[in-house]
C-alpha cells in the first residue's frame, strides 16, 4: 500500500512543477506584472510631459504672451521705452 502513495505523490510533484517554474509559471508571471506595472507608471510620467509640451508649444503657436514672456526671461530682451534694471545678488 505504500508505493501507489509515492507514485501518487511523485505525479503530483511533476505536475505542479511546470505550474510553478515552468515558461508561464506563477513565478514567470508575477515577474513580467511587476516589469508591467513600473513600465505603466513610467508611461504615465511621460504621458504628463507630453500633455505639458503640447500646452507649451499650442500657446507659442497662438498667443503672443508666451513669446514675449520667452524672450524676456530667456534671452533677457526689453521691449522699446523700458529699462532694465538689474541688482546685485547677494552670495550666500
Amino acid at each position: 500500500m505504500r508505493w501507489p502513495t509515492w507514485v501518487l505523490a511523485a505525479l503530483l510533484i511533476l505536475l505542479q512543477y511546470p505550474l510553478w517554474f515552468g515558461k508561464g509559471g506563477l513565478l514567470r508571471v508575477w515577474d513580467l506584472e511587476r516589469q508591467l506595472a513600473a513600465q505603466r507608471e513610467m508611461n504615465q510620467g511621460l504621458e504628463a510631459r507630453n500633455a505639458a509640451l503640447d500646452a507649451e508649444v499650442r500657446d507659442l503657436k497662438s498667443g503672443l504672451e508666451a513669446i514675449e514672456e520667452r524672450a524676456r526671461y530667456e534671452l533677457g530682451l526689453v521691449k522699446e521705452g523700458e529699462i532694465f534694471v538689474q541688482t546685485p545678488q547677494k552670495k550666500p
